[in-house]
This record gives structure tokens, C-alpha cells and sequence, in this order.
């Protein structure tokens, strides 16, 4: 008997869509039959072992630790099985396992098993690409059922939706070929609120971005969150972050939801968010996360395609250090105001990452993968910021110091010469010389003169 611990698969006598997945698996490798103390049927090829219960899936609670008192150690339980709806189309799914309120099917009541979100994402890409020339779907569901009571990660691979599917061959060989391929990758890890059983937003980041998901919760089960069940998604999904499928919830719902992930210290990400990170290693953006909380708390990190670039050509270190820069917070909301999409052109240009405060503006801290670019970028954007300032003001700059001075018009200078409002009063508000009751009013006789100071960094 081998004591290495490998990927367990995990077939059930009982459910055809599991022992059709198990035949595939069985005629497509060469596996080796093993004795165990466990009387199940075992069989092992490579890092996988497959290993045949007599007893339904969805109640094998503890399985993780009976396998290891037998010597079947492992890394990740995988629970191959059949998916059954009434609207009977062909679909593979992959999902974690636990239940939020009563567990009626398997499992204990509000207890969520360990998830395998690495496998989860693997799994779910696989199936995408083996079943492109089949008419089968494949999608994420969300959370549901037992088993509850397993330490090891865990997650169900099904085919569906009825007996037609269960008992095809070629379902059951996509099924067996996408375990086969399955990675341990270092992808970022959600946790998933919001959505249908399905879970289409979540389903679609996986598949077109790097992120991954662990336990993911639809709408009607939000209300039966609490913070015991919260954390215990985060522990066990071994999260980064919280996802939200914010137009499917309702406002009350996100803010409450909100103010439990705050509270046990974790941060919720927008779609945007999540695709700006696309391509990055997840330590860096780890770091970068941890940075922003650092400076704004209430802020974003904006990744820019170019640092993305740069850290995909870094050959000095396995994950670079986050430095800062900044300019003068003042001379960058000045020229915001007047051409903001000027600014973010920008920044998305160079190699670095920004921040943006919670109500969209930006702040004045440049991001780097070392202090010379940050300066650089940072001195480079304080110039940008002038030149706005000059489309619109007399700037000067002297000792470190710009002065902008402001022309505007006054209606209260104008109507102590006797102009209201009209064209002549709009004339004057536009620079235009006017002439009235034998008077010449120049512009510069109706617009108040400011001037301010910003000294820079």
C-alpha cells in the first residue's frame, strides 16, 4: 500500500455519472490496484488515486480523516458525481460543499467544508476547453450541500443534468481528462456574494481572468449569513478577498455584508478591480492591496497594462516590493477639475500602478516596482498637472513654488455698471469690450482677479 499522499478521486456505486467517470478514468491511464485497510476498491496512477465507496457522496462527512487512518493520504478530495435538474440540460459543474442554514442533504447545519479553490479554477478552465466541440455547458455552482465535516480541501466534479448525461461516454471522458489536467496554480482566491445558483459573474471571472473562487453564496442564502459563517468561508477558502455580484443584491444586503468582511479585515473587490490585476502574480498583488490599505483605506489600486509588462519581464526578484511616490495633492486636484481624462491617459501610459479615492478622484500617490521609476513618473506628472493648470490659468513658478492667477467674472462688478443680465452681459462674460451710455467696459473692469500659491513636493 503507498502512503504518499496524492489526489483522491472519489466514486460512489450508487451514482452512474460517478462510475461513468471512473470507467474513463480507469481506461485511459494504466492504474495499479492497492490493498488497503479501508475495503474500498483502490486503484492509483501517478498522483491521483481513485478510490470506490459503496454509500452516497453528498454524506461522506469525515472521509478525509478515515482515508488517512487507512494510509490513503492526500492533498484534495474530488467527488465525482452527478448533477440533477429539472430543466435536464447537459452541463458539467464545479463547487464547493457546505451548508449555510439546515443541512438537509449531507453535512452538518451552518458548517462549510474546506474548499480547493486551485482546483476549483483548474478544473473549471479544463472543462471549458474539453467540451468546446460538445453541446455541454460548464459553469460554477454555489455552495450547497454535504459533505461539511472535511479539513482537507475538497470540491464535487458533475455531470448533468439527467440520466441521458450521467451515462455518456464522452461526457464521462471530458469529466475524467479535465481531473487528469488538474494544476495547483497560485491564482488569487475570492470568496463569492451575489448571483444565481450558477453564479455566472463569478463563473465568467474565473474563466476570463486569473482570479479563482472558493465558497461562493447566491442571493437567497445572503440573508442567512452571519459572521460565524463569513469567516469560516474566508478560513477555508484560504481567501484573499470578497466579490461581490453587486447588481444582483440588494443595497441593504451589501452594506451589511460589507461591514462583517471589514470587521474581520478583509477587503471587497470590484469586477474592475479584479481584471486590473489580471496577469499579476498574486504576491505582488498581495502587496500592492496591502499598500493601498496602508496610505487609503478607503482607495483602489489602478494597474496600469504597463507595470503589468514590466513585472512579466522582471528578472531581478521573484516578487518586487511596492515603492511610493507622490506630488503635491493640491496641484492634482486643481487639474483634475479641468481635464481628468487627460490625467488618467496619463497615468495608464506609464509603468506603474495609481490609487483612486472611494468617490472616483484620483490621490497623489504613484506606485512603482522601485523608487527611481516612482520618482521619474512622479516628476513627469507633476509637470502634466501644470500644463492642464496652463490651459486654463497664468501660471509662474519660482523657488519651488507655482502661482496661478484666475480671471473671473464677476456678475456683481458688472451690475455696479449697470449691466444685468442679457447680451451685453453675456458678452462681457465671454472677455468681449462692451459699450454703454457712452462708456467703454473692458472684461478686465468685471472679473475678479485670485490668486493661490502651491508649493510643490
Amino acid at each position: 500500500m503507498s502512503g504518499e499522499s496524492k489526489i483522491t478521486i472519489v466514486c460512489s456505486t450508487q451514482d452512474r455519472a460517478s462510475q461513468n467517470i471512473k470507467n474513463n478514468l480507469l481506461n485511459i491511464r494504466e492504474w495499479k490496484p492497492v490493498k488497503s485497510s479501508s475495503n474500498y476498491p483502490v486503484f492509483e496512477f501517478k498522483d491521483f488515486r481513485i478510490v470506490e465507496i459503496d454509500e452516497g457522496l453528498i454524506y461522506q462527512d469525515g472521509l478525509d480523516k478515515k482515508l488517512t487512518g487507512c494510509g490513503l493520504c492526500t492533498d484534495l478530495l474530488i467527488f465525482a458525481s452527478k448533477h440533477r435538474s429539472k430543466d435536464g440540460r447537459a452541463i458539467f459543474t464545479v463547487h464547493s460543499t457546505g451548508n449555510v442554514d439546515e443541512a438537509k442533504f449531507g453535512g452538518r447545519d451552518k458548517e462549510l467544508a474546506t474548499a480547493a479553490p486551485q482546483a476549483v479554477g483548474s478544473l473549471l478552465r479544463s472543462l471549458k476547453i474539453l467540451a468546446q466541440n460538445e453541446d455541454y455547458e460548464v459553469t460554477l455552482e454555489c455552495t450547497h450541500h454535504g459533505p461539511s465535516e472535511l479539513k482537507l480541501p475538497s470540491l464535487f466534479i458533475e455531470i448533468g443534468s439527467g440520466e441521458a448525461q450521467w451515462i455518456d461516454e464522452v461526457a464521462g471522458r471530458i469529466a475524467a481528462n479535465a481531473i487528469l489536467l488538474i494544476k495547483n496554480n497560485e491564482a488569487p482566491v475570492a470568496v463569492g456574494f451575489g448571483g444565481t445558483h450558477y453564479a455566472p459573474r463569478q463563473n465568467a471571472l474565473i474563466l476570463e481572468t486569473d482570479v479563482t473562487f472558493g465558497h461562493i453564496f447566491p442571493n437567497h442564502a445572503l440573508d442567512k449569513l452571519d459572521e460565524n459563517l463569513i469567516k469560516q468561508a474566508f478560513m477555508k477558502s484560504n481567501a484573499d478577498f470578497a466579490y461581490f455580484d453587486r447588481k444582483s443584491m440588494k443595497a441593504k444586503q451589501r452594506d451589511a455584508l460589507y461591514a462583517i468582511i471589514k470587521k474581520l479585515g478583509y477587503e471587497v473587490l470590484r469586477e474592475s478591480d479584479i481584471r486590473d490585476m489580471d496577469g499579476i502574480p498574486r504576491e505582488f498583488c498581495l502587496h500592492i492591496r496591502q499598500k493601498v490599505r496602508e496610505l487609503c483605506p478607503s482607495g483602489r489600486a489602478k494597474i496600469t497594462n504597463g507595470i503589468k509588462c514590466e513585472l512579466l519581464t522582471c528578472q531581478n526578484c521573484i516578487c518586487p516590493k511596492v515603492k511610493v511616490a507622490r506630488i503635491n495633492p493640491v496641484l492634482l486636484a486643481e487639474a483634475e477639475k479641468i481635464d481628468k481624462k487627460r490625467l488618467e491617459n496619463f497615468l495608464s501610459h506609464h509603468n506603474i500602478a495609481y490609487m483612486e479615492y472611494e468617490n472616483g478622484r484620483f490621490s497623489h500617490v504613484i506606485l512603482g516596482l522601485d523608487d527611481n521609476c516612482a520618482r521619474i513618473v512622479a516628476e513627469e506628472l507633476t509637470g502634466e498637472c501644470i500644463k492642464i493648470l496652463e490651459t486654463e490659468y497664468d501660471v509662474t513658478a519660482k523657488n519651488g513654488t507655482i502661482e496661478i492667477t484666475e480671471k473671473k467674472f464677476s456678475p456683481e462688478l458688472a451690475s455696479s455698471f449697470g449691466i444685468h443680465e442679457g447680451p451685453l452681459f453675456g458678452e462681457l462674460a465671454r472677455g468681449e469690450t462692451i459699450f454703454i451710455d457712452g462708456k467703454t467696459i473692458n472684461p478686465e473692469m468685471v472679473y475678479e482677479i485670485n490668486k493661490r500659491a502651491i508649493k510643490l513636493n
